[in-house]
Order: structure tokens, then C-alpha cells, then sequence
């Protein structure tokens, strides 16, 4: 008679299958910062030391953390994303991220895989989607991970060294990945975001244009009528999407990427002040020293020698 694998079997796989992926991506990923590979939807990351909080957009994407730690801070939530979990991001959103574990003997290392939204509209109409799933989640989400969404990775990831057989067989593991990800806790966020005519597609339009415009001059009303929402249902669901207001997300937009000028020396503060939708330089300072917890030279002086991670 054949006998059910027990718990403690499942739980022993997932482990050997992470210890796998863990080496791999370390042999892959041999200097600090993020590594680009053959497969253009899979980025590798390594950082050997801990470091200071750095500004990023994520885009949609799964996020996989094998050793070590980062701190991500979205709006006023905060997430510890460490090992036996994954991050999974709907739409695009500014972070502040921070490696809070890592050293020599045991770098951080992770892995990110870029979602494709078409794909996951042609999968949707042949996808049961978990009844138990919270539709209104924040665009960036933690859940445990499962031997399910690790299989289909950890297969992909092995083939980096097969170019050839990646070429062939890559397509087909992406789809049961972006299969993996539909049946699981986050499931019912990311068809919402994808479906067209929904409210959280209609948000993700809204956040487009933010990131398009963002140094304009943001009207509540317009944005609302762009994409077909009241005024309320945009704050609200906008809200409960990317964790801030649309207002608190262009300042988000125009904050990070003054900041990414100044990383860049492109320009002095008044300048980045300026190009990135501020009227009033002290007012940019006010909100920069609230955001980032330094007035900008400071800030900048303080995170020049972390340049290589400022994408992770």
C-alpha cells in the first residue's frame, strides 16, 4: 500500500531544495550588489555586510529571501523579509530597504523574479483561486513559503548553466511559477491587479500615470477621472493597495528620485528640488529630513559608500 510523504518528509525537502538554491545563487552571485542573469525576469542579490536604508521602486515581482535579512519600509509598514519567505509586490511601489542581517560567513542573498501581468491574464480563466485569499492586501505582501513556488525556481535556477535547454524549457517553468503564485495566498490581489476593469487594475493605472507625472501638479479629481474611479473609491482603494494615499505616493516618487540625483551628483539641492516638482527648496528639506531622517547633504554624505546596493 502506498503511504501519504509525512509533514516532517515535506518539511525536509523544502529544506534540501533551499539549501540548493541557497548555494546556487551564492556561486552566482559572487560580489556585493545586484547580479543580472541569462533569464531577463531573474535578478540575484548579495550583500556581505549590513547596511543603511537605501531607496528603491519595486516593480511587480516575487522576492525571495535564501540567508540573511532586509528590513523594507513601505509608507509607515514595516516588513522583515528573511528566509521561509516570500515577497510578492503587485504594482510598482517606493521602499526604503535595509540588509539588517548579513556578514562574511553568511551573506545576504536573494533572488527576484520580475512578474509578467500579460501572462498572468492568460492564466487566469484557468485558475481556482484560494476562496480563503484577501483581495484588499498592500501592494507588497509576505507569505510563507511552500515546496509548490520553491519546485518550479529552484528548477529555473538550474538551468542558468544550461543556456540551451533554458531557451526550451524556461517558458514552459515561468508559467507554472506565475501558476504557483496564482493558487496562493496572494493570488487573489495579483488576478485583481491584472484584470482589466477591476478596481485594483484601475489603481495600478493610476499609479502609471503618478509615475509618469509625478512632478506635476497632482489634482485628486483628475487622477479619479482618468481611470474611471470616484474620487472616494481611488482614495480608498489606492489606500489600501500601496499602504499611502496618492498625494503620500508622489511624495514618495518626488523624494526618491531627488535622492537618486543627488546619489548621481546631477545636481545640488535646490536644483533636485526643483526638477522633481518642489516649489519651495526649504519645504524639500523639510520633507526630505522627515523621509530619510537627514537634511539631503547629509543624508547623500552618509550613503555614498553604500552606492552599489542603492538598487536593492
Amino acid at each position: 500500500m502506498n503511504e501519504k510523504p509525512s509533514i516532517a518528509g515535506f518539511s525536509a525537502r523544502l529544506a534540501q531544495d533551499r539549501e540548493e538554491l541557497t548555494a546556487i545563487v551564492e556561486r552566482l552571485a559572487v560580489a556585493d550588489g545586484l547580479h543580472s542573469t541569462v533569464w531577463p525576469a531573474l535578478t540575484l542579490f548579495r550583500a556581505n555586510s549590513v547596511g543603511v536604508p537605501t531607496c528603491a521602486m519595486y516593480g511587480p515581482g516575487l522576492g525571495l529571501a535564501l540567508q540573511g535579512a532586509k528590513q523594507i519600509l513601505l509608507g509607515q509598514q514595516t516588513f522583515l523579509h528573511e528566509p521561509a519567505t516570500y515577497m510578492v509586490n503587485a504594482v510598482d511601489v517606493p521602499v526604503s530597504s535595509q540588509v539588517v542581517r548579513a556578514s562574511d560567513d553568511a551573506p545576504c542573498l536573494c533572488l527576484t523574479f520580475r512578474l509578467d501581468l500579460q501572462c498572468i491574464r492568460e492564466l487566469l480563466p484557468g485558475v481556482q483561486l484560494r476562496r480563503s485569499a484577501v483581495v484588499s492586501a498592500p501592494g507588497l505582501s509576505m507569505s510563507p513559503l511552500d515546496g509548490g513556488l520553491l519546485d518550479p525556481l529552484l528548477r529555473l535556477v538550474r538551468l542558468l548553466d544550461a543556456p540551451r535547454d533554458l531557451e526550451v524549457l524556461g517558458p514552459l517553468i515561468e508559467r507554472e511559477l506565475l501558476y504557483r503564485l496564482l493558487t496562493g495566498e496572494q493570488g487573489a490581489l495579483l488576478a485583481q491587479i491584472a484584470t482589466s476593469g477591476s478596481q485594483g487594475h484601475q489603481v495600478s493605472r493610476a499609479i502609471d500615470w503618478l509615475r509618469q507625472h509625478y512632478d506635476e501638479p497632482l489634482r485628486i479629481d483628475e487622477l479619479a477621472m482618468r481611470v474611471n474611479m470616484s474620487t472616494s473609491s481611488l482614495h480608498h482603494h489606492f489606500r489600501a493597495i500601496t499602504a499611502m494615499s496618492p498625494l503620500q505616493y508622489q511624495k514618495q516618487l518626488r523624494l526618491h528620485e531627488a535622492r537618486r540625483l543627488l546619489l548621481a551628483s546631477q545636481c545640488d539641492v535646490a536644483t533636485a528640488a526643483h526638477r522633481v516638482g518642489y516649489e519651495s527648496p526649504s519645504q524639500f528639506s523639510r520633507e526630505y529630513s522627515r523621509q530619510f531622517g537627514a537634511p539631503p547633504l547629509r543624508d547623500v554624505a552618509r550613503l555614498r559608500p553604500a552606492d552599489a546596493e542603492s538598487a536593492a
